[in-house]
């Protein structure tokens, strides 16, 4: 019972009259537009907050208004659904609207580059769409969905190649980055053990890495972020974080280009290189973060698996 009294969810059951049609398609818009999940018909669930509770209290009254009937709940669920289950509903609906925004960010770049293409000033306006539109999609995503990274990068992308482009900013040589902290987000996986291993081998030998909750977080000074929301290093284009720190610190490391291709297809799961060693890597990256949960074993444990595809690549080429 102490966990049902830890109501970490807020909890609309409604009835809506069947007729006009209309009002039925209102009401469930309204609900996407807050980001709410439906854990049964007619129960939809948010995480609860002070901003949350008034989102569905205005969806309450506006159900009321239009002679439905609606319940408004704090929740701890005991049996059947668990915290993580309805966490993972959340994360799934905001990577659908993420893949949403990514496939029209890609359509709308090949067009730049095709003939015939589209208006640069027509580009523009779909360009600033999209940032509008992910703007709103990341409002909702309380559990921090790792799709953001790819659609964030390619409307980045999208946004640099029909914008006007900002003062050249003077890129760092990789000895200023020595004696800073590289902060990324918890619970790290294939992208972030993969950017971490090549920042102490081709950056700093000595970094020192700091794991973080993904929302949230403030940089404190001689900070650098990876891999995470408004990180000085993360996705751009279609590139994950490995991919831009290899073309930015070692770009002719030929041994290192075949394990980001490898790192780019497990953690963007769109098979652009489809390299033979990718499922292989993918169980061994799968099998540590299944068994091991302290993000430095993890970190280290990685690290010993890109030490050792890069020293193959890297002979295979000699």
């Amino acid at each position: 019972m102490d966990e049902a009294r830890d109501s970490r969810w807020l909890l609309l059951i409604h009835q809506i009259p069947p007729k006009p049609d209309y009002f039925r398609v209102k009401i469930w818009r309204r609900l996407m537009r807050v980001g709410a999940v439906a854990v049964k018909n007619s129960v939809y669930v948010l995480p609860k907050s002070d901003a949350t509770l008034e989102d569905f209290q205005w969806i309450l009254r506006e159900i009321a208004e239009g002679g439905g009937d609606a319940s408004l709940c704090e929740a701890g669920f005991v049996e059947g659904l668990t915290d993580a289950q309805i966490e993972s509903l959340f994360r799934a609906a905001r990577d659908a609207d993420y893949t949403a925004v990514a496939e029209e960010a890609r359509e709308h770049t090949k067009r730049k580059y095709s003939r015939g293409s589209d208006s640069v000033n027509e580009l523009a306006a779909a360009a600033t769409k999209l940032r509008n539109r992910l703007t709103e999609i990341v409002t909702i995503d309380y559990f921090d969905s790792l799709g953001r990274q790819t659609a964030e990068g390619l409307v980045s992308s999208l946004e640099r190649a029909v914008l006007p482009a900002p003062a050249n900013e003077t890129l760092k040589s990789p000895s200023e980055y020595h004696g800073v902290t590289w902060v990324t987000r918890r619970g790290i996986h294939v992208d972030r053990m993969a950017s971490a291993w090549l920042v102490r081998r081709f950056i700093d030998k000595q970094a020192n890495f700091k794991f973080v909750p993904a929302r949230g977080y403030q940089p404190q000074k001689g900070e650098i972020r990876f891999d995470m929301f408004d990180a000085e290093f993360t996705h751009e284009g279609d590139r994950c974080t490995a991919e831009v720190l290899m073309a930015r610190f070692a770009p002719n490391e030929n041994g290192l280009r075949p394990v980001t291709e490898i790192v780019h297809d497990i953690d963007l799961k769109d098979a652009k290189f489809e390299r033979p060693e990718t499922a292989g890597v993918e169980a061994l990256i799968t099998g540590i973060c299944s068994r091991v949960k302290d993000d430095d074993e993890r970190l280290a444990r990685g690290s010993e698996v890109f030490t050792d595809l890069f020293e193959f690549f890297s002979r295979r080429r000699r």
